[in-house]
């Protein structure tokens, strides 16, 4: 009788230390990169979970304001989980201040935050890639590219283009084919959006980038 007495409160005693820790509430944590970006960056953190039960995050970002994006599924796979944004912040689209990131994961909450800024940097919006992907495939002409630059950054003010491109002119710009190595390495992120828009102004400066009205009047 005494041993089984024994065994029975060793099997509770096994229990007690077991079973809390078979049932623990899942965790989540948000792991920010950094809390303070400014246009051009791109938001990067990682979502950290206890366990992986094979359903998604459900990620929200929200402004000050509460403004915010609908909800967008997030796969866990790791108990570490990197979520890089594709697009960096623009100045027509996010305001400066701060933001909440929201998320959810099997029924347990939590939220980071971070402050975004302005710190004057150069800055192509994300609307121009698709159109250098175009200009490097051979599909639009050089005078489209440059347009785009002028058009799509002409509150910046960054390009410095001499000359007005238009109907007529488009077909007349000229880019060497050598430039294109410029822009594979600016859509492969290996240079900045500053160190392009350096790059074509001092080609358009040393006259390599230029408008060839002229062609048809020479002697």
């Amino acid at each position: 009788m005494k041993v089984t007495t024994v065994v029975i409160a060793t099997v509770l005693a096994l229990s007690l230390t077991v079973l809390p820790s078979a049932y623990a509430e899942s965790t989540v944590e948000i792991i920010m990169e950094k809390t303070t970006y400014s246009y051009c960056e791109k938001l990067f953190y990682t979502i950290k979970v206890s366990e992986i039960t094979g359903n998604p995050a459900i990620i929200h970002i929200r402004d000050e304001v509460g403004k915010g994006s609908s909800a967008i599924p997030f796969p866990i796979t790791e108990l570490e989980n990197p979520v890089p944004s594709r697009v960096a912040f623009e100045k027509e689209i996010f305001p400066l201040g701060k933001y909440f990131i929201d998320v959810e994961y099997e029924g347990v909450q939590t939220t980071a935050e971070f402050t975004l800024i302005d710190e004057n940097k150069v800055c192509i919006p994300e609307v121009v890639k698709p159109i250098m992907a175009n200009w490097l495939s051979g599909n639009i002409s050089d005078g489209f590219l440059i347009d785009a630059f002028q058009k799509f950054t002409e509150e910046q003010g960054i390009f410095k283009i001499p000359f007005e491109i238009n109907e007529t002119t488009v077909y007349d710009v000229r880019i060497p084919e050598w430039v294109k190595n410029v822009g594979y390495w600016w859509l492969e992120e290996l240079i900045s959006d500053e160190d392009l828009v350096n790059a074509v102004n001092n080609l358009i400066e040393r006259n390599i980038i230029s408008l060839n009205q002229e062609t048809g009047n020479e002697i």
